[in-house]
Formats: structure tokens, sequence, C-alpha cells
């Protein structure tokens, strides 16, 4: 028996076979159980930052218990041709209407309550009013009570107003619009195509049932033992929900790219792939970020897991594949002879100008991660058609501003003067209002709220730089205040998560190159200089998804203007992660094609799955689809043959 630890792993697998594939059965079906059980240990708010913005949300969500990191509801009101809006008669009947229909608990402002004349539309005959309903806080619960609250609130008050348009819009209105709307019959297509496509892809690469098959099985135990183990970490530090995205997607094509690997070779490559690329995610959660911690740990968990499945389940799957096609055919890796040369063939004849074009794709799509805006997509991104985009194109008929989605609510402490407060941020260029409402709901406990409308929306340019002015103003004093609101959180992203990437991404690329150089690793790997270039690549992999949505959404056709802030750290993580395990497998002498062949499956995967109207998803699974598809394109290059492997393990350092 060799000494190799993975050799080792790998025989004594291959003798209890029946133990380990019982092990994993139990994994999937119990572990299953217990993720889906443990999904609410996730952090469901999407905002989490630790920033002052996301301090100054919270405070307001504990003395006020609405509002903050939720964007309130906009109530619309247009008024036939020649009534006159700042009228008595029309600004108090739609104030008074707009405080009945948002129930108790709830927070409004309007015209009627403030005078100012920012809360009327340029026409003359259109009035807005904010509401924050008195229930939902920024988890999947909250937001569908708010999603609720509005359908009620553009009921109440068209019964209330007869005579005037009446329509609720607003950030969330805009995104359950898209999501409800649903795919169409081109959509619905495409997404079918795509689900058959993915099986004849495997059935075309692998030959064979247990080819399409066995990937799947491995995928599917690798996201439930991952699952479980970020859930288990959830129990003493937050991690957001946004790693249910990361791990489905990163186990299914790490499970096809090792389905694809030679016996042997492919075990040895993915243990020298899977501490590297634990280290590195282990790294990640290291700092002190919500989003950073919880991709890391995720990430580390499918290293873990997926690691452990290719040294244990991929072998007895292999045998049992070999066993079912004893026809005097080779079965090798549980694929034809045919199928093995055709995954090969995947690279095989792609030449130095292949391969130096393919890192220019890489290279140019990284730096244009330069430009990326975080943020969410602009409101007239979100949805095409409905009653929250009927609201928003009534209030830019009537010349309103798309910033009045997203105020500021500014925290004042005891002893601050709100109107001064309110005079204080009006001053500020940009701001198109700022309301000291009198309401006991807008004072309590001797803070007060006030309401600072911006003109542009936060993720544009302009609209980032009237945040920063509001809150540089709100800095300063014997009183400070606490700038919160829905329009805070994005650059509270770019602070306090994207701003740690130039640390974290240089040390995490630096702990996955010394494991591969100073751990033990199969003698066919070709040393530091290898190890060198897989790491380098999967960090251009990494920010190429990036360089990827910029292109794509923030440039493209849809305008978005931002990219949804965890959207790219999520597909920067599964980038690196795929990148790493096929760099190294390709170093270790494995088949050009295999990636090609995994990246083509997760692609298809997330198509099937995510293609639709909303917008967020629709930008995750584009961004998954182009980190596998760039990283694929960019790493099919000539392979030498692999050096057969000896049976002792050797450092990659010696091989220097």
């Amino acid at each position: 028996m060799s000494t190799d630890l993975t050799a080792r792993t790998r025989d004594l697998a291959l003798r209890h076979r029946t133990a380990v594939g019982v092990a994993w059965l139990l994994v999937l079906l119990i572990g299953g159980a217990v993720a889906v059980l443990g999904l609410g240990r996730l952090d469901q708010s999407f905002t989490a930052s630790g920033g002052p913005g996301h301090r100054a949300n919270q405070e307001v969500q504990e003395r006020y218990g609405n509002g903050a990191a939720v964007a309130p509801l906009v109530a619309v009101a247009s008024w036939p041709a020649g009534a006159d809006v700042r009228a008595p008669g029309a600004a108090g009947r739609f104030g008074d209407a707009v405080r009945h229909a948002a129930g108790p608990g709830a927070r409004t402002v309007s015209y009627a309550g403030t005078g100012d004349e920012g809360f009327l539309g340029g026409d003359g005959r259109t009035v807005y009013a904010l509401v924050y309903p008195g229930a939902g806080e920024p988890d999947l619960a909250g937001l569908t009570a708010v999603e609720e609250a509005a359908v009620a609130l553009r009921a109440d008050l068209r019964s209330a107003l007869p005579e005037a348009r009446v329509e609720v819009t607003g950030v969330l209105p805009l995104q359950h619009d898209s999501a409800v709307a649903g795919p169409g019959p081109v959509a619905l297509a495409v997404k079918a195509a795509c689900a058959l496509g993915l099986l004849v892809l495997l059935a075309a690469v692998f030959r064979s049932a247990a080819g399409v098959l066995a990937p799947l099985l491995l995928a599917g135990v690798t996201s439930v033992g991952a699952l479980v183990l970020v859930e288990a970490v959830a129990g003493f530090t937050e991690i957001s929900f946004v790693v249910v995205y990361l791990v489905p997607v990163t186990a299914l094509v790490l499970a096809v790219h090792r389905w694809a690997q030679p016996p042997g070779a492919g075990e040895r490559s993915a243990a020298a792939a899977g501490a590297a690329g634990a280290a590195a995610c282990a790294v990640l959660a290291l700092f002190p970020a919500s989003f950073l911690r919880s991709v890391g740990v995720a990430g580390l968990a499918v290293w873990a897991v997926g690691t452990a499945a290719a040294l244990t389940l991929v072998p007895v799957l292999r045998s049992v594949a070999t066993r079912s096609r004893r026809t005097g055919r080779s079965a090798a890796a549980g694929r034809s002879p045919r199928a093995a040369g055709a995954a090969g063939r995947g690279g095989g004849r792609s030449g130095p100008v292949s391969a130096v074009c393919g890192l220019v794709l890489l290279v140019l799509a990284a730096g244009a991660a330069t430009q990326l805006r975080v943020g969410n997509p602009e409101a007239h991104a979100l949805v095409a058609s409905g009653p929250a985009r009927d609201g928003l194109d009534r209030l830019a008929a009537a010349g309103v501003p798309p910033g009045v989605l997203h105020p500021l609510e500014v925290l004042l402490p005891e002893g601050a003067d709100p109107r001064a407060a309110a005079a204080r941020a009006a001053r500020v260029p940009g701001v198109l209002l700022a309301a000291a409402p009198r309401g006991a709901e807008w004072r309590r406990d001797g803070t007060a709220v006030v309401v600072v409308v911006p003109a542009e929306e936060p993720m544009t340019a302009a609209g980032a730089a009237t945040v920063s002015a509001v809150r540089s103003a709100f800095a300063e004093g014997a009183l400070p205040a606490a700038v919160g609101g829905s329009g805070v959180v994005d650059r509270d992203l770019v602070d306090g998560v994207y701003g740690l990437l130039p640390f974290a991404v240089p040390a995490a690329a630096l702990a996955a190159l010394a494991v591969l150089v100073l751990l033990p690793v199969p003698s066919g790997f070709p040393g530091a200089g290898a190890a060198a270039g897989a790491v380098l690549r999967a960090v251009l992999a990494a920010l190429a998804s990036a360089g990827a949505l910029t292109v794509l959404w923030q440039w493209g056709p849809a305008g978005t203007g931002a990219v949804t802030g965890w959207v790219p750290l999520v597909v920067g993580v599964f980038a690196f992660c795929v990148s790493l395990d096929r760099s190294v497998a390709s170093a270790a002498g494995g088949p050009p094609g295999a990636g090609l062949a995994a990246a083509g499956a997760g692609a298809l995967a997330v198509l099937a799955v995510g293609i639709g109207p909303q917008v967020e998803l629709a930008l995750l699974v584009s961004g998954f689809a182009m980190a596998a598809v760039l990283d694929a394109l960019a790493g099919r290059r000539r392979t030498p043959p692999a050096v057969p492997a000896r049976p002792t393990s050797r450092s990659s350092l010696l091989l220097v």
C-alpha cells in the first residue's frame, strides 16, 4: 500500500466502501433535514456591515420599531388638472388618508405636516408621502410584512381618495413586483433547455449513467454537509444568508471537475487544492466584516466537505461504476476511454495563442472591476411594469427625483433641536428636502428623527456624495447625530467591506500559496512556480467576475447603475475557488477539458434555476455563469502529461 496519505485514504475507503457509502448517504438525508431546519440561524438582513450607518439603523429600529435599513413606501397622489395640492383641503385630506391607511405604529411624513414643497411635484397637482410601516425589519419576514403593507396602503388610499390617481411605490414594492412577475414563456423555455442541457453535457462528457448521477450526488452531499457546518458556526457568530447561494453552485462545479479527474492524481490534486482553498477562505473569515466572514466560512466548509468526499466517496463511486461496466471496455474514472479522450481533447488543441487570449480576457475583465459601483440597482432597472412601476413613473412625470425612494434618517440625541438639524441638512448640496416631523411617533425618549431626502439615488456618484456630505454635516458639533436609513447601507458596504479587500485578497492569496508550496503535495505537481500561477489565476478570476458584472449590468443595456453589494463578493469567492481547483488539477496533469466541462455544467445549472425578471437574482446568476466560463476559457491551454506519481509525498518547495 502506498505511503501517500491520499492513497491510504482511498484504499481505506475502498476496503470499507459499504460503510463509506452509508455514511455519505446519511449526510445527504439527515444533513439535508438539519440544514433546512437550521436556515433560521442565518442572518437574513443582507445589510449587515458593522459600519456607522448600520449601527445607526439598529438604534433607530430599537427605539422606533421601524424604518432604518428598510426603505419606506412612497404614496403618490395626482389630482386632475386645475386642482391646488397646496390648498389645505387637498393636502390635508391626503395627509390624513395616508396616516389612517398606514395603520398603528407607522410613521408618515408629507407636505401636510411639514409645509415643505419638496413633497410636491413640479406639475402642481402631484403630492407624495413617505410611509414607514409599523412592522418590518430588514430580514425576509420583515420585508414580506412591508410588501403586504404596500398592498393594503394602495387599496385604502384609492378608496379614501377616489377623485385622485393614487399609486404606492418604493424599493421593496419594485423588487416585489419583479419577483412575482415570474418568467415568461420564453424564459421558461430557456430554463428547461438549460436543465436538459446540463444532463446532456454530463452524458456527452462522461458517456455513462454514473457520469450523470455521480457529480450530482457529490454536489448534493457537499452542499448539505457544508451548509450544516456553516449553520453550526452561525450559532456563535453572525453569518449572512448569502451563503445559501454560494455553497451549492461552488459544490456542483467542484464535483463535476473532480469526477472528471483520473484516479490517483485526481485525489492528490483535490487534496492540494482543498488545503489551499480552505486556507484562503479561513483568512477571509478572520476579517472583521460580516459578509467577508460569511463567504469565508462558507468557502472553508465547501472545501472541507468537498475534499473529504473527493478522497472517500469518489473512489467508491468509481469502483461501483467500474463494476457495472465490466463488459470488456475500460471504465477508468467512471468513464469510457472515448469519454476520457473527449474531456482531454476539450483543451488539448488549444495552443499558446489561445492561452494568451484567455489571459488577456481575464486581465481586461479584472480592469473593468476597478469601475464597479456597489449598491442596489437604480429604481428604473428593478422592474419594467406593475403597480409599483406605475408609481415610479408617476413621480418621474411630476418631476420628482428618484432619491425620494432612499431617504436618510438622522437620529438626534437628547437636547438636540430637530428644526435646527433639519435646516442644517437642507443646506447640504444635493438634498431635496429635510423635515422634522412633530408627531409623537417621530420623537421618543428625548430623541428625535429628522428625514433627509436626497435628490439622487445613493448608488449614483451624485447620491453617494450627498450621503457623505450629510454624514459630515452631522458628525460635527457638540451633539453629533447618527445618520441611518436605507441610503447609507451601500456606503457602509463600500467603506466597511470593500475597503478591506485590498488587505483581504492578498492575505488569502498568500495563505493559499503558502499551503501549495510548503505542505506535502503529489510529486506530479510542478512546484512553486505552478503554485504561484494557480493562485494568481484564481485572484484574476475573482476580479474578472466583478468586471464582467460591471460590463454586463452597470454599463450594459440593463443600465442598473450599480451592482448589488453582496453579489460581487459571493461571485468572487466562487470564481476563486473553482479557478484554484482547475489550475491545481491542470498543473498536476489533469485533463485540460475538465475545467470547461465543469464550467459549462455550473453555468447551465444556475441559468436553469435563476433565469427570470428579478434583477438581483439575475445579477447573481449571470455572475456565476460568467465567472465559470471566463475562467474555463482562460484556462484552455495545452497541458503536459502528468508525471507519474511516486508512493512518497514531497514538498513542492523541494522541486524548485
